[in-house]
């Protein structure tokens, strides 16, 4: 199996468990949850494995530095 397959398959029990422990409550913002909650510590990991060159993670990333920096500032990274 790919490491992207096995990424996907833990995004779906993730939610899978999400929707079982909403037990009847309407879900609300789950694009905004799961992009957080993968974005971020993503982020962090590929920022760390650039040892902290900011254009060696975006090209890691296969994103513009200036993207990068900015979503580093909005989840406080910087």
């Amino acid at each position: 199996m790919s490491r992207s397959n096995e990424i996907a398959d833990a995004v779906v029990r993730t939610l899978d468990q999400y929707f079982r422990d909403l037990d009847g409550e309407k879900p609300a913002a789950i694009h905004d949850m799961v992009i957080r909650n993968v974005e971020r510590p993503m982020l962090a990991f590929v920022l760390q494995q650039a040892r902290g060159n900011q254009t060696v993670a975006a090209e890691m990333l296969g994103i513009n530095r200036n993207t990068l920096r900015r979503k580093l500032n909005e989840y406080d990274l910087l």
